[in-house]
């Protein structure tokens, strides 16, 4: 979310649209965890690594639907102030986000329906793919409608742990990653419905951000089903509880 130059008239009727979709977003995450601490699948008590990077990772989520209330209620002048500690604070999701994964797959912890492989790689390869499309949509910070749609594709890329955890996951193996992921595509294909409602025409930033998120997706099944997914593995793991928990097996669920 940094700064938006606001185009021609014609480029700010679809401000509603981009507002009420962030906050859909928001609500697909905030109902994915708070789900999880009311199921008591996770607590208070967790690592303070845990808690740093959920602090880190809420702030995005508040930032993005803050920047389209700003736009929405004509507000650019904050808007293009508050954009740029966006372009910072990504920098503390990657850090923090990959911390995080890897003391998972290190204490052995990762959830019984994932492969402890494809997890290590899909979360930071994930935290790629996101700051990829939001610093291509700093870039083009001057043009509205792409910096929109960019950024918008971005924040798709973050909803896979909200719909993990509104989904049946264990129902889902062995594709409950890739349908936590690709649940999220619901939002980008609404914003090309609203494009081909709105000017008869799908804007060809959502073109890029699909390709960017597809891209994404092959990466991670590709690396993870690789020597160099295995590579990583082997060098995450060394000396830890998670060098004897096999990579590309399903850990056993929780006992009751």
């Amino acid at each position: 979310m940094a700064t938006r130059a606001i185009g021609p008239e014609g480029q700010a009727d679809d401000r509603q649209f981009f507002l009420a979709s962030a906050l859909a977003m928001a609500a697909v995450l905030v109902a994915g965890f708070s789900l999880n601490i009311v199921m008591g699948r996770s607590s208070f008590g967790a690592p303070t690594l845990v808690h740093a990077h959920a602090l880190v990772f809420f702030g995005w989520v508040v930032l993005y639907v803050v920047q389209n209330l700003l736009v929405a209620r004509g507000s650019y002048a904050l808007h293009r102030q508050l954009g740029w500690i966006g372009a910072f604070w990504v920098v503390a999701m990657i850090v923090l986000g990959c911390l995080a994964t890897l003391a998972m797959v290190r204490r052995g912890g990762v959830p019984f329906f994932f492969l402890p492989q494809q997890f290590l790689v899909f979360d930071p390869a994930t935290l790629f793919g996101f700051a990829a499309l939001t610093y291509a949509a700093i870039a083009l910070r001057r043009h509205s409608d792409w910096h929109r749609r960019l950024n918008f594709c971005a924040m798709t890329l973050l909803l896979g742990p909200g719909f993990g955890r509104l989904l049946p996951m264990p129902l889902l193996t062995p594709y409950a990653f890739e349908a936590a992921f690709f649940a999220g595509l619901i939002f980008p294909a609404a914003g090309m419905v609203a494009d081909i409602r709105r000017t008869g025409r799908i804007h060809p930033a959502w073109h890029w951000g699909l390709g960017a998120i597809l891209l994404t997706a092959v990466a991670i099944e590709l690396v993870t089903f690789s020597p160099l997914g295995d590579a990583l593995y082997r060098a995450a793991t060394m000396g830890s509880m998670g060098e004897s928990v096999a990579p590309l097996a399903y850990p056993a669920p929780p006992a009751g």
